[in-house]
Order: structure tokens, then C-alpha cells, then sequence
């Protein structure tokens, strides 16, 4: 069998080094022809000699230039322009595991070269959710050029095979809760960024990690799995889930659940999402049901956790107030880790953000100008209202 040509975006990060991790288990199924990360050359350059990858990128164009001259038996793309460049090359599949925004060019680029896309950054469909979409069906057709790398994502496209689309009453996300589950809005003002960072299941990234302690995450999550699955909003829903074991649930109108179990490693979505639609022999680590073990479900304090419900009115209303609540938010990630933000204040800046956007009546992207227009107008108004609190 030939080996499916991987273009690994993000590559030194947290999604792409378990990436690397599937192609050492499989290095007669994948073969990576491309590599990006954003500064990080040393890393990049060590991935790449073990790989045998001879073509890079790096977001940040001192450190590409850096690394040209260090390395001229490397080609080295340089900047953002060739990180989009990288993921619209040669390939069989991108995964993209990209954090922020920036992470949008890179996906449509290959979509627009008809490239399937792993996806791992949630802010592509996020804030270009109608631009991302429209790119899949053109190239094909989202199911098949859109493929989830998030757990609950994954979980959901495993589940769905186990129906017809319009046998579906339901699509159930499930949240660990972070590590502030049970606590109320009282005992949550002091949260330091060093608590918020210790969530209790999952190693992520920072901002991600601070997302879910926020629960901003899951409502992100939820905008990502209207885009992904095309499920109406009133047919989407979230159940906290401590364990972090069953990753989503689809309900069939029959009264029926299929759910999707794992342990908390993210090896098994990313090494589904390249190999989609075949499940590879080899597993990292599964369930020991030979042990006791207690799985919980309850409700979500929507009340403690307003950002959910932020993020569910934003995808609601779409356009681009998904882009603007996701650029809020991630200034807010910025400024609470900084110390210049309250925990409580995260979503009560994003909320702010989002009013203001919403008085200047804007309309529907029409292209990706205009998402990123209100990428920039809304980090800029986060930024504006942070300093109007800073000068208090």
C-alpha cells in the first residue's frame, strides 16, 4: 500500500507531536512530505531530519530566515504566506494542528487544492465556518474533506456511522467539567492562571486549557459540531462528564445512544482522522474493562459558566460573530494569563466585545477579508477595553 503524504501544520505543537507519534507506529502508512510550526526552527529541524522531510515552514520569518542559512539542505517557506503555501502543496492529506485564527488560511488553502484536511484547529471552522464549508463541498464534500481530529468530534463521526442522518434526534458533546467543576461564581474570583492550567484529565495547550477551565471551549466545540455535522442548533447539546471517557453521544430518534469511549489520550482521534475512514490495528492505549470503574453524567452551571452560552448565541446568530467572540476571547486567554484579567472577567469581556459588534450591525463574510476584518476590529476593541480597566 502506498503511504498517504502527510503535511504536518503546527508541528511542534501538542497535536503534532502525537501526530509524529502515529507515523513512527506506522511508517509504511504514512510518509510526511512537509512540516510547519511557528518559531520553534530547533525543534523543526530535529523533526525533520528524523522524518526525512526536506521541505518547511515557520511562521515567524526571522526564524525561517535563521534557519535557511543555518540549513540550506532544507527548503524553508517563510511566514504566514508560507505556512498557506505548505498546506496548498502536493499532498494526500493536511493535518492541520495549528492554534488561533491563523490557522484558517492554512485549511482553505488545502481545501482549495483539494487536499482533505485533519482538523485540529476548531478556529477554522469557528470563524470561517461558512468560507470552510463552502471550500469542502467544493472540493468534494465535507465528510470526506473535513475530518474531526477533536475527541468529541471524532466521537460523533464514529457514532453517526451507526445510523442515518435523518434518524438522528441528537447530538450530545461531553465536558470534563475543568478543574473548577462544582465551584460556584463566589469561589471562582481568586482562580490563578496556575489553577486554571491544572485541568484534571488532559494535557493541552495553554489557551486551550484555560478555554476549558472557562468552558468557552465547549461552546466553541459546539459551534464546530453545527459546522462539521450540518445538525440544526436546537438539536446540539452538553453533559459534564468528569471521567472524560465517553467522549460525545448521538441520540437516534428511536430513543437509542450510541457513545464513543476511550481513554483521555489524543493519539486515538489523530491517528483516526489520518488513517479516515480505516481504523488502524494499532492502539496506544484502550479501556481495561476488566477494572472497576464508575462513569458519572450531570448538568452543566451554565449559570458559574456564562461562556458556553456566549459561544452558543454566537454560532447561533453566525456570520461573523464567531469570529469576534473567538478573537475576544483569546485576547482575554492572553490578558488572564498575564494578570491583567480576573477569571470572572474573561467572559465579561468577550460579552462587552460582542455587544459592540453587534451595534455596528455587521453582515455576512463574504470572503476571507472580511472574517479577518473582524478578527482584528474585535482583538482591537479587547484590547482597547483592557487598557480603559488597566488606566482605573
Amino acid at each position: 500500500m502506498t503511504p498517504r503524504r502527510v503535511v504536518l501544520l503546527g508541528a511542534t505543537g501538542s497535536i503534532g507531536t502525537q501526530a509524529v507519534d502515529v507515523v513512527r507506529a506506522h511508517p509504511d502508512r504514512f510518509e510526511v512530505v512537509g512540516l510547519a510550526a511557528g518559531r520553534d526552527a530547533d525543534a523543526l529541524t530535529v523533526m525533520a531530519d528524523e522524518l526525512g522531510v526536506r521541505r518547511v515552514a515557520l511562521g515567524d520569518p526571522v526564524a525561517a530566515d535563521r534557519l535557511a542559512s543555518a540549513r540550506p539542505d532544507l527548503e524553508v517557506l517563510d511566514g504566514p504566506a508560507g505556512v498557506v503555501a505548505l498546506a496548498g502543496s502536493d499532498a494526500d492529506l493536511v493535518v492541520n494542528g495549528i492554534t488561533g485564527a491563523v490557522g484558517l488560511e492554512p485549511t482553505l488553502a488545502a481545501l482549495r487544492s483539494g487536499t482533505p484536511v485533519a482538523l485540529a484547529n476548531k478556529e477554522s471552522l469557528i470563524i470561517g465556518g461558512d468560507l470552510v464549508v463552502a471550500a469542502a463541498d467544493a472540493a468534494g464534500g465535507r465528510e470526506r474533506y473535513l475530518v474531526p481530529v477533536d475527541s468529541e468530534h471524532s466521537a460523533l463521526a464514529q457514532a453517526l456511522r451507526g445510523g442515518r442522518r435523518d434518524e438522528v434526534r441528537r447530538l450530545v458533546l461531553t465536558a470534563s467539567g475543568g478543574p473548577f467543576r462544582g465551584r460556584s461564581r463566589t469561589e471562582l474570583a481568586e482562580v490563578t492562571p496556575e489553577q486554571a492550567l491544572a485541568h484534571p484529565t488532559w494535557d493541552m495547550g495553554p489557551v486551550v486549557t484555560v478555554n476549558s477551565a472557562t468552558l468557552m471551549n465547549k461552546g466553541l466545540e459546539l459551534i464546530e459540531a453545527h459546522e462539521l455535522f450540518a445538525v440544526p442548533w436546537d438539536a446540539l447539546d452538553v453533559v459534564v462528564h468528569p471521567q472524560s471517557v465517553v467522549h460525545s453521544m448521538v441520540e437516534f430518534v428511536d430513543g437509542s445512544t450510541l457513545a464513543q469511549l476511550s481513554p483521555p489520550d489524543m493519539r486515538l482521534p489523530i491517528q483516526l482522522a489520518m488513517a479516515w475512514p480505516e481504523r488502524l490495528p494499532h492502539a496506544f492505549v484502550a479501556c481495561d474493562w476488566t477494572q472497576p470503574r464508575t462513569l458519572t453524567f450531570e448538568p452543566l452551571d451554565r449559570v458559574t459558566f456564562p461562556a458556553l452560552e456566549l459561544a452558543e448565541a454566537a454560532g447561533r446568530r453566525r456570520g461573523t460573530f464567531p469570529a469576534v467572540l473567538n478573537a475576544a476571547n483569546e485576547v482575554g486567554v492572553d490578558a488572564f494569563l498575564a494578570g491583567r484579567l480576573g477569571f470572572l472577567d474573561l467572559a465579561a469581556l468577550v460579552a462587552e466585545v460582542l455587544a459592540a459588534w453587534d451595534a455596528t450591525r455587521p453582515g455576512n463574510p463574504r470572503d476571507l477579508d472580511d472574517v479577518l476584518q473582524a478578527d482584528a476590529w474585535a482583538r482591537a476593541r479587547a484590547d482597547q477595553a483592557l487598557s480603559a480597566g488597566d488606566s482605573r
